[in-house]
């Protein structure tokens, strides 16, 4: 039986929720999530407290402004940057007294986040896994503008037009960019309640997701769009894991800058999925995540 927990980290004035399944300090360096978007919730990645199942604590938690954690729907555009994500990040780890021993998972906006995270050379980094993450937005949209080429030429027509016309609310607009999202961002047919539940989130309150990605995975005006650490990988000095998948909007362009840089990499490309391999493939995901963390414990220090 796992034990699980639940809890709220002061962060500023907001509070952070946060849930650890397992025991944080067995010895065995725990894993924290963080969840994509941005603007997501922790439900979509729920499948990686699998994990916790070897032994090794997982932590999730739903990122301000969404899930659990404190909504602020007023918020300026401007007020949500990586550096108030980085920022929480470090408090989390300091409340839940991990900071000194902890690995990092990061899927879409969240390997984003840990990619930043590790070019700080944290000293109680132990390992990263970046799941279906670009290295700069440019490459993402570049795939993402070659990936929706490739739709069917009345799906193409429906989206441009809305775009053009700014009527990005309306059904037929996201009944077009379903198409895309059912062959790219999650093959599983029907999604999943987890799935469902964060895509429902988001909906409810589109606050950060608008603010700083857009109104879909392929029309990104937000404050990431010119976003790029690839300049930066080479300072990574951690064990990394990469995860993609074969029809992933991560198309391996937009991950390979990723692996030619980091000086300590690996790649696992899941020949079914696209941008969700811990739900198109789950057992095999969480293997190949949970077999990674036991290969570096070695370099614990």
């Amino acid at each position: 039986m796992i034990n699980v927990t639940e809890g709220f980290a002061p962060f500023q004035e907001y509070q952070t929720w946060y849930r650890v399944c397992g025991d944080l300090h067995n010895g065995v360096t725990p894993l924290v999530v963080a969840h994509g978007g941005p603007g997501c919730t922790h439900d979509y990645v729920d499948a990686f407290r699998d994990i916790a199942l070897t032994e090794r604590a997982v932590i999730h938690y739903d990122q301000i402004g969404n899930g659990r954690s404190t909504h602020l729907p007023d918020k300026p555009a401007e007020f949500w940057q990586p550096a108030l994500f980085l920022a929480e990040l470090d408090n989390l780890l300091r409340h839940l007294g991990i900071e000194k021993d902890y690995a990092l998972l990061g899927q879409s906006w969240g390997g984003m986040l840990g990619a930043e995270h590790a070019v700080t050379q944290p000293a109680g980094l132990k390992a990263l896994i970046i799941a279906n993450s670009p290295a700069s937005m440019a490459l993402w949209l570049q795939a993402a503008a070659r990936l929706r080429s490739e739709l069917p030429a009345d799906v193409q027509h429906t989206l441009l037009a809305h775009e053009t016309a700014g009527t990005l609310a309306s059904d037929d607009y996201k009944a077009a960019s379903q198409v895309f999202y059912q062959r790219h961002v999650c093959r599983v047919d029907p999604w999943p309640e987890e799935v469902l539940r964060t895509f429902a989130a988001m909906d409810a309150d589109p606050t950060v997701y608008h603010a700083m990605n857009g109104p879909t995975e392929f029309h990104v005006i937000g404050s990431m769009k010119d976003w790029t650490i690839i300049d930066r990988l080479p300072t990574i000095n951690v064990p990394v894991l990469l995860i993609s998948g074969r029809y992933d909007e991560a198309a391996p362009e937009v991950v390979q800058p990723f692996y030619d840089l980091i000086p300590k990499v690996e790649w696992v490309i899941f020949e079914s999925s696209s941008h969700m391999p811990h739900v198109e493939e789950r057992e095999a995901c969480m293997t190949c995540v949970g077999e990674f963390l036991v290969r570096i414990e070695g370099f614990k220090g």
